[in-house]
């Protein structure tokens, strides 16, 4: 295992251990005195959520960093290309749908819109299968460029909900559905839908059946 696959496993690993740690979280029944004590402040972060934030951009930056270190020492292997989206998908896809639940620990926290998460959830399923399809006709799908804008965008909505809308939040806090956190979200869930269009249409050939003589 090389060293692109070493960190994407350990990416995988963090991201797992980092569920199992939020899941026994859940069942613990914290007093008003310590959900208070978990504020930062008057900046309306929750110290479990701060944690979570880091881990995401700490994460984030390894599938950046893991791609770069396999394409210049050319160490692309089969089990590299196989993990990394689905360390990629895994990242974001479950703190988006750990974000649609209250938490017990929290005070006021912003909550992921379900809506947005169904789209960005099912894009990623679609967009997945049709690359598995791609795959066992021995074809690549190249990624566009709302693909690329979509993943920007993930990786900085997430981070914006996770500190409750900081530090737009001290002066967004009476915008309803239109604070900045949510446009951003938004946004991610609109190049997501039109990626994943793209997607499809540019390579609906791949959904056609082979024909043999």
């Amino acid at each position: 295992m090389n060293t692109p696959t070493k960190i994407t496993v350990a990416r995988i690993i963090a991201i797992a251990v980092m569920l199992i740690g939020l899941f026994v979280l859940s069942f613990i029944p914290f007093s008003a005195e310590q959900k208070a004590a978990m504020m930062l402040g008057d900046s309306g972060i929750n110290l479990i959520y701060l944690i979570i934030c880091i881990i995401f951009i700490v994460a984030s930056f390894t599938d950046f960093l893991d791609g770069y270190l396999a394409r210049k020492n050319n160490q692309v292997t089969n089990l590299g290309k196989f993990l990394d989206p689905v360390a990629d998908k895994l990242l974001v896809n479950s703190i988006v749908i750990f974000l649609l639940v209250p938490q017990s620990y929290t005070i006021g926290q912003m909550s992921f819109p379900l809506f947005c998460a169904i789209i960005l959830i099912c894009r990623d399923l679609v967009v997945d299968a049709l690359r598995f399809i791609a795959a066992s006709k021995h074809v690549v799908l190249a990624a566009n460029y709302f693909g690329k804008i979509k993943t920007v965008l993930e990786m900085i909505a997430v981070p914006a909900i996770l500190l409750n809308g900081w530090p737009f939040s001290y002066f967004d806090k009476d915008w309803g559905y239109f604070r900045i956190a949510f446009i951003l979200v938004y946004l991610a869930t609109l190049a997501s839908l039109l990626s994943g269009i793209i997607y499809v249409v540019q390579n609906r050939n791949v959904l056609k059946e082979d024909k043999h003589e």
